[in-house]
């Protein structure tokens, strides 16, 4: 089941021009999901198409090949420079490895030199937390910031897919704790890594800068796209 978007489908975006760093992973998913919202959706691989944005998305995908790729395309400084000054922007699963400003166990490459990400968020993020691809997983999650899509029996959770996402270690101070996975009975657990007695931190929120470890664009679940369009107009 799919949750629409809460006002009219075709407004909440309406007059706003949202970029998709389209450089690997699957950014398409996300030009939809923005277009759905009625928003402008802009594919994003040079550093002159970030001119005139009100929103950036970093899609899921390999964070070490979008990091490869921006330095490639001379867009990790201007994207680095961009966040700095305010601009809003939301990553999901790769996305988020991408805002955080330290990563535990981060990838190296062939000198040992660690990957590098565009920073913002004052997280630690650990790569691959839930495991590799054939350990992906579906939950439920109750995620704070949706009021505006409540009806008479409340807020809906968000079904949330997990690939290969990332988890969120540490928080600094003014980073908001949006949702989190539960530990569960081993017997009865949606996911294949245990976590006993520790619920696992999948989607943050610090001023313009939203994150989640999932993939909120493959679901049909179009509130995280909402919500992050009320950040960029102030409304959130």
């Amino acid at each position: 089941m799919t949750n629409s978007l809460s006002a009219a489908p075709a407004r909440a975006g309406a007059g706003l021009r949202i970029g998709v760093l389209a450089l690997q992973g699957d950014f398409r998913e996300h030009l939809r999901a923005i277009e759905d919202t009625g928003a402008e959706a802009v594919g994003i691989r040079r550093p002159k198409e970030l001119d005139g944005l009100d929103g950036l998305i970093i899609p899921g995908g390999e964070s070490t090949a979008i990091d490869k790729l921006a330095r490639a395309f001379d867009l990790a400084e201007p994207l680095r420079e961009r966040i700095a000054e305010g601009l809003p922007v939301y990553g999901s699963c790769a996305g988020m490895i991408l805002l955080a400003t330290d990563i535990a166990d981060p990838a190296t490459d062939l000198s040992g030199a660690p990957q590098q990400t565009f920073g913002g968020l004052d997280i630690t993020v650990r790569r691959n937390a839930f495991g590799r691809q054939r350990e992906s997983f579906e939950t439920d999650l109750d995620f704070k910031g949706l009021d505006f899509s409540a009806t008479a029996t409340g807020v809906a959770p968000v079904h949330a897919v997990f690939i290969r996402g990332p988890w969120v270690e540490r928080v600094g101070p003014g980073v908001e704790i949006l949702a989190q996975v539960e530990p569960a009975d081993p017997e009865h657990a949606s996911h294949a890594v245990p976590l006993p007695g520790t619920a696992r931190i999948v989607a943050v929120r610090s001023g313009h800068l939203l994150a989640t470890s999932f993939h909120p664009e493959v679901t049909g679940e179009k509130r995280v796209h909402e919500l992050f369009i009320r950040m960029i107009r102030g409304e959130a």
